[in-house]
């Protein structure tokens, strides 16, 4: 996994940082750029294999939209990038894909309900950057829109489940509720409850005299901070352990309800969570449930997926007293292709090309062999450069290209060509029918 923007350290005279990607930037070259692509085509495969449809939204959208009371909050909104065109209007590079969402739904109200949408696309923070933290990354979203029932929060679990399942990737899925995390903070008197939710997020990401000095600097006593503290480390440790000790303290039983309608309906999916009321994600929409997905193997330990249900935000949009219920979960794209090529369960590769056509006095000839490997569905190459047999060797070997047709008169004369495959060095003279009928 590497840290994002260009090393000024490591640039030479010949790389110099001007001419180098921006600042918390990547690029992909195609070794890793394949495998993305075949993540995303197994994300895309989960997400439609539930009815859920893709849906594109600009990069950038108006500045008010980005910063407006019920889309990300303050500190996102500090991180996000903006700019003014050339009218003088103020634009911002969109900092997550779920107000673009939301933004697409008030604009179009003839839209049928329940809209169930993903969106893969590049996001954007001006945030600190570090090991696997960019500027510019990928999430892929998935959000049911018009349902108000726990039915839809189950089934978003459930996808992000089969997703998980279909890669190979062991993982904890914690599940809280924003209604719930409020009683508690009723419960233990906190008034500023959503100075206090951003705090509670870090719980976990932060050692205790950390999060006890996080709270003093938001104006809360130390013995406040200690005993929001205690509360969380104190809790039972099981699931209904865990729900009968909060039921019994808490007066607030909204939260806690939904909660426990959750669990009955994603037990039908067989689908295991485990509840952490204490999780809170701090963007400030989410108004009931909250999850999120932990890696539990490998280097990566980090979240890999998280999201809610944010009831308010869409009618807001609109402009609207009428409530537009929503919820939806966000992939990230980066850490889980980390995750997987650490774990060695997606193994970059520098092409997808499967077969190699080197000419050898026979160009005109080579491009019909290729053409009609195309057409059978093949992945071909076929030398451009004028290579000579051991060069053409080299550049298939290099790229990892399982197979090379060596297309001589003698071979195009006799109506067979010459297969080699690279692994084994073995070699065959086949048709090319026989050729496609082995290579598919």
């Amino acid at each position: 996994m590497e840290a994002c923007g260009a090393s000024e350290a490591g640039s030479t005279p010949a790389m110099r940082p001007m001419i180098g990607e921006a600042k918390g930037m990547r690029d992909f070259p195609p070794a890793e750029q394949i495998g993305r692509e075949q993540l995303i085509g197994s994300l895309k495969q989960v997400f439609e294999s539930f009815g859920f449809r893709p849906l594109d939204t600009p990069a950038l959208e108006r500045f008010e939209v980005l910063s407006a009371k019920y889309a990300g909050g303050d500190d996102i909104l500090n991180e996000t990038f903006s700019l003014k065109d050339r009218g003088e209007r103020v634009l911002g590079l969109r900092y997550d894909l779920t107000v673009p969402l939301a933004r697409f739904i008030a604009q179009n109200p003839q839209l049928k309900f329940p809209f169930k949408r993903y969106q893969i696309s590049k996001v954007w923070r001006d945030g600190p950057m570090g090991l696997g933290r960019c500027r510019e990354f990928w999430q892929c979203d998935i959000d049911a829109v018009g349902s108000s029932s726990m039915k839809a929060d189950a089934e978003i679990l459930a996808i992000a489940s089969n997703v998980f399942q279909q890669l190979g990737l062991d993982v904890e899925i914690r599940v809280s509720n924003r209604k719930l995390l409020n009683a508690i903070l009723d419960f233990l008197n906190i008034t500023d409850k959503n100075a206090a939710i951003l705090i509670i997020d870090k719980l976990e990401k932060i050692d205790e005299s950390r999060f006890i000095k996080e709270f003093q600097e938001k104006g809360f006593s130390r013995t406040t901070a200690e005993g929001i503290l205690e509360f969380f480390r104190n809790l039972p440790q099981g699931n209904q352990e865990k729900l009968d000790y909060l039921a019994k303290i808490l007066k607030s039983q909204e939260g806690f309800e939904e909660l426990k309608e959750l669990l009955k309906i994603i037990d039908a999916y067989n689908v295991k969570v485990a509840i952490k009321p204490e999780l809170a994600r701090g963007l400030s929409y989410y108004t009931s449930t909250i999850f999120e997905v932990f890696s539990t193997k490998g280097k990566i330990t980090s979240s890999v997926a998280g999201g809610g249900r944010y009831d308010s935000m869409i009618g807001n949009f609109m402009g609207s007293k009428i409530e537009v219920p929503a919820v939806g979960i966000s992939f990230g794209l980066d850490r889980i292709y980390d995750a997987l090529v650490d774990l060695k369960k997606l193994i970059p590769k520098e092409t997808n090309t499967k077969v190699f056509v080197i000419p050898i006095g026979t160009d005109t000839e080579s491009i019909g062999i290729s053409q009609k490997l195309r057409a059978a569905g093949i992945p071909t190459e076929t030398d451009i450069s004028g290579k000579g047999l051991s060069k053409n060797l080299n550049y298939a070997n290099s790229l990892g290209i399982p197979f090379v047709i060596f297309a001589g008169k003698q071979e195009l004369e006799s109506g067979k060509l010459k297969l080699r495959d690279m692994a084994s060095g073995k070699e065959e003279l086949k048709t090319i029918a026989d050729i496609i009928k082995s290579l598919k």
